[in-house]
């Protein structure tokens, strides 16, 4: 991990983490050491950081950025997907020591980064031949056509679960916009962020289009969130921070668009290849250590296999290989910090003081004595009233409630504040058709669990959130757009008024 420390530099990219030591810092989650320390920005970096950004949209009168062609500001997203490309075993292991996930999975959220870049700039290009597009009107003394504009500077918030790609969902597009942004990521994994900025200026972005903010939520997230020059913020991560920037926000009426917390279900019925959903199951929880808002951590199994599938889970679940992230063949890894690291174990402790079951794991692995282990854990016997069905861990914890009927299922499946992603797993087509409609979420994974890509939707609905990122809806996050109409005809302009009627009211406003 990194230590928040210092002033940060906001000359429209912050400088890169230095190496020296801080005792307060963040540590590591395999070593415990201190890998570097990071600025910690104030309001006043904020403000400088603002200022970069206005100034940079204003430039050459927004013609270096805001008012180019999409096809310019391509451009530049590419390169930085191909300087990110070229720099990806670099920043896989950077992201591995930085966040704990396994190297290779690190890995591939380097090669999502890139994709990401690729696929907005495509969206950038696309949005040239929508400019200016006609609107049919009623009446043919009239023409109209719309304009789509960078909605100006927006604050970007980010977690630290995938810390290069969550920034990326929200800068790619920002960018492909015509949009400056001001990111702000997490401060317990700083360091990939910092390198994108890195990455930015060795491509020649202009100064200020997008400018990076390290530190702490209260010195530097909420004065970004309630900043009056900063046109819209984009937040992921907890609820409760989400409610809180939704608060700032509004002082200035500006939009926001959040991707909050999730308790997702996975839905498993009695036709399925158990191997196969065993398997979906395990990797739909315990992917990235667990720490992923969409996890399907609630896993509601059909009665009448529940007993194999719960055992085969934890037959399973025992041969995950459980080490240093950077060792080959690691599928978990620490957990990001001591904080969770701790509020993991009580989670678990809670489960078994409410009757629950601990049917494996909720422990440090026995052969890791040092480092923020927790072995991948499965808790069964749960009741709806239990904290452990109700409240997201974040972290490798799966629960498990069996169920009779399909109406019970997705009862069950849709019994909890949050709305994010969802799964379902039946060789029955139909039944997923169905089901998949019920279910209360933003997303449904079917026969599947946490599959992502850039061409599709992704947001939540209740507690989770609301607004869409990635795809199409991703960009239109960050435009606004503009109604032109012309009066096209030679003949006045009179309704409901004879010419009398009409020389009379002139001669009237004259007259006052």
């Amino acid at each position: 991990m990194t230590c928040v420390k210092k002033k940060a530099e906001a000359k429209g990219f912050t400088s890169k983490p230095s190496t020296s030591c801080c005792p307060a810092g963040k540590l590591r989650g395999f070593t415990t050491r201190i890998i570097g320390d990071i600025p910690a920005a104030t309001s006043e970096d904020v403000d400088i950081a603002v200022k970069a950004a206005r100034k940079a949209l204003k430039r050459n009168g927004g013609k270096d950025w805001a008012t180019a062609s999409g096809a310019h500001r391509a451009k530049y997203l590419r390169a930085i997907a191909a300087k990110i490309t070229e720099k990806k075993p670099e920043l896989a292991k950077l992201e591995a020591i930085d966040n704990g996930k396994p190297l290779d999975e690190a890995a591939w959220d380097i090669d999502d980064v890139a994709g990401c870049f690729e696929y907005n700039a495509d969206l950038a290009e696309a949005l040239d031949a929508k400019q200016n597009a006609p609107i049919d009107l009623p009446m043919d003394t009239f023409k109209c056509h719309v304009i789509r504009e960078p909605i100006g500077v927006v604050g970007l918030i980010t977690p630290w679960n995938y810390p290069m790609l969550m920034a990326t969902w929200k800068i790619a597009p920002a960018l492909a916009a015509g949009c400056a942004a001001i990111l702000k990521p997490s401060e317990l994994a700083s360091v990939t962020c910092l390198e994108l900025g890195e990455i930015c200026r060795e491509v020649g972005l202009p100064p200020g289009i997008l400018n990076i903010l390290t530190g702490l939520g209260p010195e530097a997230g909420a004065p970004l969130a309630s900043h009056p020059d900063v046109d819209k913020i984009a937040f992921t991560g907890s609820s409760a921070t989400g409610s809180k920037i939704m608060t700032a926000a509004a002082q200035n009426v500006k939009p926001v668009t959040l991707e909050l917390g999730g308790k997702s279900p996975i839905v498993v019925f009695d036709d399925v290849d158990i191997d196969k959903a065993v398997e979906w199951t395990l990797f739909g929880c315990f992917w990235t250590n667990g720490q992923i808002c969409s996890a399907t951590s609630r896993l509601i199994v059909h009665e009448s296999i529940a007993k194999e599938f719960l055992e085969k889970l934890v037959k399973w679940a025992k041969n995950i290989k459980i080490s240093d992230p950077l060792e080959e063949g690691c599928r978990l890894g620490p957990v990001v910090s001591g904080g969770q690291y701790e509020k993991i174990l009580k989670f678990v402790e809670t489960a078994k003081s409410e009757g629950a079951t601990i049917s494996f794991g909720g422990k440090r692995p026995e052969h890791l004595k040092t480092g923020f282990f927790i072995e991948p854990t499965i808790i069964s016997d749960v009741t709806t009233s239990m904290q452990i069905w109700r409240e997201e861990v974040f972290g490798p914890v799966l629960c498990v409630k069996s169920f009779k009927t399909e109406e019970e299922a997705i009862e069950l499946a849709n019994d909890t504040h949050y709305g994010l992603g969802s799964a379902v797993i039946s060789n029955d087509l139909d039944r997923c058709d169905r089901v998949t409609r019920a279910f209360e979420a933003g997303i449904v994974w079917v026969n599947c669990s946490q599959p992502c890509f850039s061409q599709a939707p992704w947001g939540g609905k209740k507690r989770s959130g609301f607004g869409r990122e990635l795809g199409e809806w991703g960009l239109e996050n960050y435009l606004s757009v503009k109604q032109v109409t012309r009066y096209i005809s030679d003949d006045a302009w009179v309704v409901g008024l004879d010419c009398n009627r009409l020389n009379l009211l002139k001669w009237e406003f004259n007259e006052i």
